[in-house]
């Protein structure tokens, strides 16, 4: 396979189940557990509702989903811009090295620089070598300054009084 037989589109509502498969690869990938059936109803209400949280891309080698990308925007209160931010991009391990990620991340950018972004953010694991030299190559580059903080749902209610 070469990166120009790889196609790049938009996710429907009906790709939800091979984009769980890809999901469920990268929670595998990443050693964490994978999500459950009912994230299909989740995905595709907060997805593919009135008012989607995120957007998704997906990568196709002839006819078989083989990347996705989840993705939505923030906003810099410095810039004035929006920022896109990019949940998750994963790629199946021997689809890499292929161009398909590159592919993804510049389909991302097209998507930015139309949206007016000023910029394009995602976290990668400190772990994750492969990752980290890709996206250094790409021109990107790690925040030394800022640490990044979760607040999981436990601690969400426990701040919001219930």
């Amino acid at each position: 396979m070469n990166g120009n037989q790889v196609k790049i589109r938009t996710a429907a509502r009906k790709d939800l189940g091979a984009v769980l498969a890809l999901v469920r690869k990268l929670a595998e990938y990443e050693k964490l557990k994978p999500p459950g059936a009912a994230v299909l109803r989740r995905y595709a209400r907060h997805g593919f509702g009135k008012n989607p949280y995120f957007r998704v891309l997906v990568a196709e080698c002839g006819g078989r989903m083989v990347g996705y990308a989840f993705y939505f925007f923030t906003y810099s209160t410095f810039l004035a811009k929006p920022t896109l931010y990019l949940e998750d991009i994963f790629v199946l391990p021997e689809q890499r090295r292929h161009g398909v990620g590159e592919k993804m991340l510049r389909a991302l950018s097209r998507i930015a620089k139309k949206k007016g972004c000023g910029r394009m953010e995602w976290c990668v694991l400190d772990w994750n070598r492969p990752a980290l030299r890709f996206y250094d190559k790409l021109g990107a580059r790690r925040m030394k300054e800022w640490y990044f903080y979760r607040m999981n749902e436990q601690g969400i209610r426990k701040l919001s009084g219930r």
